[in-house]
């Protein structure tokens, strides 16, 4: 883990550019929707080259070209701004609100992937996200599928386990492997 970030943390994003001439920032995001940068009135910015994560006050999160555009208080120049280029965006987990069916990437990457007739069909390797819905990659060996992570797909997830089961729809992982 980074310093100055603990396992209490979540990383929602990352910086890419600033934006305009104010000290806004562009995010390409990792989570669901722009309301999660809003749960938290404090995010955590880390980079490589600092010693340790700097805490900011979020000003506003708004969805913007398919990322999140952030305005914090401590950042109000485009060279402050340009220098937050690269820096990956992080809240404390405590402050996340989410759905009962909602969970975070981490927690699913890794998970053990069976089919609904007990069959384990490999590892949840990767996530990527759609605008539709995510799409989850899973691996077994040299072998990978790309499945829908929806509810008529994704049968139940449980984390206490490790473990996810999946109920392909028809010729699903003969079409879909890679």
């Amino acid at each position: 883990m980074h310093p100055g970030i603990s396992e209490d943390f979540l990383v929602i994003g990352k910086v890419i550019k600033a934006h305009g001439l104010k000290g806004l920032v562009r995010v390409h995001s990792y989570a669901q929707s722009e309301e999660t940068f809003q749960d938290s009135p404090t995010v955590f910015l880390r980079k490589e080259d600092w010693e340790k994560a700097r805490e900011f006050t979020l000003a506003s999160a708004t969805a913007y070209k398919n990322g999140v555009l952030m305005a914090l208080e401590e950042v109000r120049s485009i060279e402050i701004a340009e220098a937050l280029k690269g820096a990956e965006i992080c809240i404390e987990k405590d402050s996340m609100v989410r759905a009962d069916d909602e969970y975070f990437w981490h927690e699913l990457i890794g998970l053990k992937v069976f089919l609904n007739t007990g069959d384990y069909l490999g590892n949840l390797a990767g996530i990527i996200s759609e605008k539709g819905n995510d799409i989850y990659i899973i691996k077994n060996g040299d072998r990978e599928w790309s499945i829908p992570a929806t509810h008529e797909v994704v049968r139940d997830i449980a984390l206490e386990s490790g473990t996810m089961i999946i109920c392909p729809l028809e010729g699903m992982l003969d079409l879909n492997e890679v």
